[in-house]
């Protein structure tokens, strides 16, 4: 059952569309398959053994974790999204973990040394995953221009419209999202205090920009927000 479900993955996700039926069900014989609940940990960044996570289902925070052990959300991993040792060399300075945000969350995984022989195999793929990864470390740094060179309420607004162009329900211009992320997350997304994050998301509903709950947030002009 596994097996069929890794050779689905694998043919649906962009990353691997250049290689053929044969070459991907080779590949189901070392990709690893992980289900996990929401409060999980998936991986730790000093693991012995270390990965390239591709997540199927659900979604995932990265953490990274200071020498005073004060925790701040890295990232958040949504459908399709590659995690884990990106560059292709395990970054033992590092202390970071990656949790489950919601249920059913569902991750394909390589060992690094498996996928660096993948890539030394199948050129046209190891250019595939040299954009993607682009793509995704282009927005990393997107963010970190964001939390320097904006205030916190520009930085809500902002962190709330890429989400939701990633991962809404809707379209156009009025949207929902499902609300995996407790008040605390988005604090530490936008770099602030729980209390200033818990004002500014009542000021964005008293501006109509935003109808915030626990379990979802709707927002009915998403051009509003750029």
């Amino acid at each position: 059952m596994y097996d069929e479900l890794k050779y689905w993955y694998l043919r649906d996700h962009k990353l691997f569309r250049t290689l053929s039926m044969s070459q991907l069900k080779q590949l189901c014989m070392i990709i690893g398959f992980k289900q996990a609940k929401k409060g999980e940990i998936i991986y730790f960044s000093d693991s012995e053994t270390p990965r390239v996570f591709l997540l199927k289902r659900g979604n995932i925070k990265i953490v990274s974790v200071d020498e005073n052990g004060e925790e701040t959300i890295k990232d958040i991993i949504q459908k399709g999204d590659l995690f884990g040792e990106l560059t292709l060399e395990q970054d033992k300075t590092s202390n970071e973990f990656a949790m489950a945000l919601t249920d059913e969350v569902s991750i394909c995984s390589f060992l690094l040394s498996d996928f660096e022989n993948l890539m030394l195999k199948h050129p046209d793929l190891a250019l595939s995953y040299t954009k993607f990864v682009g793509l995704k470390l282009k927005r990393v740094r997107n963010n970190y221009t964001n939390l320097i060179s904006k205030d916190a309420k520009t930085r809500l607004k902002t962190f709330l419209y890429d989400w939701a162009t990633r991962d809404a329900k809707d379209s156009e211009t009025s949207v929902a999202i499902d609300n995996y992320l407790t008040q605390n997350d988005i604090a530490q997304i936008i770099c602030t205090s729980r209390p200033t994050a818990t004002k500014l998301i009542i000021e964005l509903e008293e501006e109509g920009l935003i109808q915030y709950n626990r379990k979802e947030i709707v927002i009915p002009n998403i051009n509003l927000l750029k």
